[in-house]
């Protein structure tokens, strides 16, 4: 298994270059009959008032996920769109293999990586309640933590660690996904999770580049809990999810456990191996930077109040979409926990990306008022196809949201 697909098994789905203009290939408008095994597009949820997509638009988007299903071999897929007129679900394939069970429509499901929006929000709320400063040293807040990179842990600042800008490495690297598939249920210690990342050279000296390491969002989880005294995961129940009302929204812990009605979470360990199910892990592994479960309509929720500046003030929101360019051909852009890329029908989205053994989710949201998340329940295992298809969907949801 290669390096860049070991790094993206827990980190965000958006770690690879995938097809640009994917979106724009989808067919539009050409299937007036839902491919075999995609559902209708059927309102969900307590967010009045509700309507159907358009007819005229939905094909893509249906065609996108039945792709997802059939040619890029994704088990199930789901993906929820909001916008002014209400919210809408499309499924297709199963949320398990062995008894064919349906995706259903308000699946929860593990968001790896879409974590760190949330763990980025409460450090840049401690920020706006002057607890926290952007461009102190992390050795303020975490004395002596980031240790054996010569004088880095003195230079490197909150605002690199949020923006993947420290060259610390990621301990994703380090820790294979066979690793994690052998005994998901072990509880990892974040120090210790730190520590596999901190025996190895920094990848660059600190604000010099930028590269996705999920370690950056460990350490923002530890500098959570020294400054309030209250562990993560408490924070952002206290100050996004609770005020939120996000229902179908949990910091697991070590909980093996998906709450409430979920697809099984399936891995394929090798090219050609048997899908593995995957379903049960200690989310510890991830912790800060990858552990949470949500759902469609909550993720919407949650990126819409962000991006419309409901849960952070106007400073601390204008830190966080000041992005730097990633690299990426297809015009990426990374924030504060956050990252921007430009839609195929004008303008920008904003979102993440999360991988975590057995699956995968991309969101996106525009701030005039669009979201669209979508959910697979197979990784790793999946292709480059996969991942260009996850992110086609959501750009050809928020485009035709922009129709109306």
């Amino acid at each position: 298994m290669n390096v860049v697909k070991r790094r993206r098994v827990l980190t965000g789905g958006l770690t690879l270059a995938a097809v640009a203009g994917a979106a724009a290939a989808a067919p539009r408008g050409d299937a007036a009959v839902a491919p075999k095994g995609v559902s209708a597009a059927t309102p969900r949820g307590d967010d009045a008032p509700r309507q159907n997509t358009s007819a005229e638009h939905t094909p893509g988007l249906r065609a996108i996920l039945h792709r997802l299903t059939t040619a890029d071999g994704v088990p199930g897929a789901l993906v929820e769109t909001r916008n002014r007129h209400g919210s809408t679900v499309l499924t297709s394939g199963v949320a398990n293999v062995k008894s064919h069970a349906p995706m259903r429509r308000d699946s929860r499901f593990r968001i790896g990586s879409m974590t760190k929006p949330f763990v980025a929000t409460v450090v840049l709320q401690l920020v706006g309640e002057h607890r926290v400063a952007l461009d102190a040293p992390v050795e303020r807040y975490l004395p002596g933590v980031i240790r054996g990179h010569g004088n880095n842990g003195r230079i490197i600042t909150v605002r690199q660690l949020l923006q993947h800008t420290s060259g610390v490495p990621d301990y994703l690297a380090h820790l294979t996904p066979q690793e994690v598939l052998e005994d998901p249920l072990a509880h990892h210690d974040t120090r210790d999770l730190v520590n596999i990342a901190l025996a190895h050279p920094p990848t660059f000296e600190p604000g010099t580049g930028w590269r996705y390491s999920s370690t950056n969002y460990l350490l923002a989880g530890l500098l959570i809990e020294r400054v309030t005294g209250h562990t993560y995961g408490e924070e952002i129940r206290r100050r996004v999810i609770a005020p939120l009302g996000l229902r179908e929204t949990y910091v697991p812990g070590d909980a093996p456990t998906i709450p409430g009605p979920h697809p099984r979470g399936y891995a394929r360990p090798g090219e050609n191996a048997p899908l593995m199910d995957i379903t049960a892990i200690n989310p510890s592994v991830a912790g800060a930077a990858g552990s949470m479960i949500s759902s469609g309509t909550d993720l919407n929720r949650f990126l819409n109040a962000l991006v419309r500046g409901k849960l952070l003030r106007p400073a601390q929101l204008r830190q966080m979409m000041t992005t730097r360019p990633t690299g990426n051909p297809d015009g990426r852009a990374y924030g504060l926990g956050l990252e921007s890329r430009p839609l195929p029908c004008g303008g920008l989205y904003w979102g993440h990306g999360g991988d975590i053994p057995g699956y995968g989710t991309v969101g996106g949201a525009t701030t005039d008022g669009r979201q669209a998340t979508v959910m697979v329940n197979l990784n790793p295992g999946g292709t480059e196809a996969q991942d260009a298809d996850m992110k086609a969907a959501v750009q050809t949801a928020l485009c035709e949201g922009h129709h109306h």
